[in-house]
C-alpha cells in the first residue's frame, strides 16, 4: 500500500461536509480537540516507548473475577491484555500437534505463502473447534464481552453479553527466520464504514463533538447495529467482535513474530477519527509536523487517511508514519509480552495492531485466532449461517474468501467434537445435538 493518501471518489468529500454539518460548531470544537489529542499523544508515546512490552496488562485466567477496578480500567484504556493459563500447556501443545498432523494428511490445504505454508485457510479442524468450545475460552471471552455496557434506557432486545458466540477463523504456524510484511499497523472491524455508516458513526459521537476525553470505546450504542461491511468485501468481519484474539500453541516472545499494538484505544480512536478533517501546513518530514499549530481544518479533499480501495470496497484504517505522524508508529507499536502455550492475547476491536515482520526465534510461533463475540441479533444471524457451512462442509464461513471447503478433508471436525452444552450454544447448535 502507498504511504500517500488515496484520493477517493468525490462523494467522500461530501461525506466529510455532511459529518461537519451534523455537529454544532464542528470546526471550532474539532480544532480544539485535535490540539489536545496531539499534545496527549506526545506524553503517552514517551511512556509507551520507555516501558515496552510491560505496558501491556497481564492477568491470570483464574484471577479474572478478582481484579480490582483500577486493573480493569487499565485493561480498558490500553485495549489489550494477555490472559495467562486459559488452558493447560499440554492441551494447547496437543492442539498444535493435531493441526500439524491435519496438514500432513491433507497436503492440498490452502496456505500462505504457497511454497512454504504457514497461514492456513482452515476453519473446522478438530483442534480449532475444540479450542473455541473450551469452557475456559468461552469464560474468558464472556469476561471481555462484559467490559462493554449500555447507557440507561438503551434498548438491548436480543442482546446478552453473558452468552458467548464462536466466530470461526484460521490459525498460523509461523516458522523462524521468515519475513512477513502483510500485516502492517491496521484496524479491523469496519473501514470507511466508521464514518460512512451513520449508526457506526454514533460510536464516536463524543469525538465528533470535541469531547474526546469522554469517548467510551466500550459503550454499546452504535456497536450493535453498526454495518461494518457495507460493500461485502471478502475477509471483512460483518459481526461485532468486542475483542479480537488468539490462543497461543507455542512460546512466542517479542521479536519472534508476535502481535504488536498501539496500547491506548481512546487516543488512537480520537486521532484516527479526526485525522481526515485536518491538513498539514508543513512537509511531513519536517520536525514541525508534530506541532498542532502547523495543521489546519480542511474539508476540501475526499481523502480518508489510511482508507484505500480493495476488492470492490474499502480497506483500512491502515495508519502509517506519513499519514498519521502523531501516533509515532515506528516506536509506539508495542510487542506483547512473552506468552506460553495456553495463554491468550486479546485486543479491542478498534485497537491499531500489526504482526512483527521478523521471527528471530528458534521455534514455531503458533496461534489460533479466537475473538470475543457476544450474543446480539446480528451476531446470532451470522452464527447460524456459519453453522450451516460447518454442518454441510461445502463452503467456508460467510465472512471469508471463497475457496475449497473442508468437508472432503480427512479428520475434519463434526458436532461430536463439541462436548460442552455452552460450546454447542455458542456454535448455534441445539443443545440436544450429539
Amino acid at each position: 500500500m502507498s504511504t500517500q493518501p488515496f484520493t477517493l471518489p468525490p462523494r467522500f468529500a461530501d461525506l466529510k461536509r455532511e459529518i461537519a454539518e451534523s455537529y454544532p460548531d464542528f470546526q471550532e470544537r474539532a480544532t480544539r480537540a485535535w490540539a489536545e489529542i496531539v499534545e496527549q499523544l506526545e506524553h503517552t508515546s514517551e511512556t509507551v516507548v520507555k516501558t515496552g512490552p510491560d505496558y501491556i496488562p497481564q492477568v491470570n485466567f483464574a484471577d479474572l473475577d478478582k481484579l480490582g477496578p483500577e486493573q480493569v480500567d487499565e485493561i480498558k484504556r490500553k485495549g489489550s491484555v494477555v490472559i495467562r493459563d486459559i488452558v493447560d500447556d499440554s492441551e494447547a501443545l496437543a492442539w498444535k500437534a493435531s493441526l500439524e498432523e491435519f496438514i500432513r494428511v491433507n497436503p492440498d490445504v490452502e496456505g500462505n505463502p504457497a511454497d512454504n505454508k504457514q497461514f492456513f485457510q482452515l476453519y473446522w479442524t478438530k483442534a480449532q473447534v475444540r479450542a473455541r468450545a473450551h469452557p475456559n475460552m468461552l469464560a474468558a471471552t464472556t469476561w471481555l464481552n462484559e467490559l462493554y455496557h449500555a447507557q440507561p434506557g438503551a434498548k438491548l432486545e436480543g442482546v446478552n453479553l453473558s452468552t458467548p458466540l464462536t466466530y470461526a477463523d484460521r490459525f498460523r504456524i509461523r516458522r523462524p527466520g521468515n519475513f512477513w510484511d502483510v500485516h502492517p499497523p491496521h484496524v479491523d472491524g469496519g473501514s470507511i464504514e466508521r464514518w460512512e455508516d451513520k449508526t457506526f458513526r454514533k460510536c464516536f459521537n463524543d469525538i465528533f463533538t470535541g469531547n474526546w476525553r469522554s469517548h467510551d470505546p466500550y459503550d454499546l450504542e452504535g456497536r450493535l447495529d453498526a454495518r461494518s461491511s457495507l460493500y461485502g468485501r471478502p475477509n471483512q468481519s460483518s459481526v461485532f467482535r468486542t475483542f479480537q484474539g488468539w490462543l497461543a500453541m507455542s512460546e512466542t516472545a517479542p521479536t519472534q513474530g508476535t502481535l504488536k499494538v498501539f496500547p491506548d484505544v481512546l487516543l488512537s480512536n480520537a486521532y484516527i477519527i479526526l485525522r481526515p478533517f485536518f491538513r498539514a501546513k508543513v512537509p511531513v518530514d519536517s520536525p514541525e509536523i508534530f506541532n498542532a499549530n502547523n495543521w489546519e481544518f480542511d474539508l476540501s479533499s475526499s481523502e480518508f487517511h489510511g482508507i484505500y480501495p480493495r476488492d470492490g470496497g474499502y480497506a483500512g484504517p491502515r495508519p502509517t508514519p506519513v499519514l498519521h505522524p502523531h501516533l509515532r508508529l515506528d516506536t509506539t507499536m508495542t510487542s506483547v509480552p512473552k506468552v506460553n502455550p495456553g495463554d491468550a492475547v486479546f485486543w479491542h476491536c478498534d485497537v491499531v495492531h500489526s504482526v512483527e515482520q521478523e521471527h528471530t526465534g528458534t521455534g514455531d510461533s503458533a496461534v489460533m485466532y479466537i475473538p470475543a463475540v457476544p450474543l446480539t441479533p446480528q451476531n446470532q444471524e451470522y452464527v447460524e449461517r456459519q453453522r450451516d457451512t460447518f454442518l454441510q462442509g461445502r463452503q467456508r464461513p460467510p465472512d471469508f474468501p471463497k475457496g475449497p471447503a473442508e468437508g472432503n478433508f480427512a479428520g475434519v471436525a463434526d458436532v461430536s467434537d463439541i462436548l460442552d452444552p455452552l460450546g454447542k450454544r455458542a456454535m448455534g447448535l441445539p443443545i440436544s445435538v450429539v
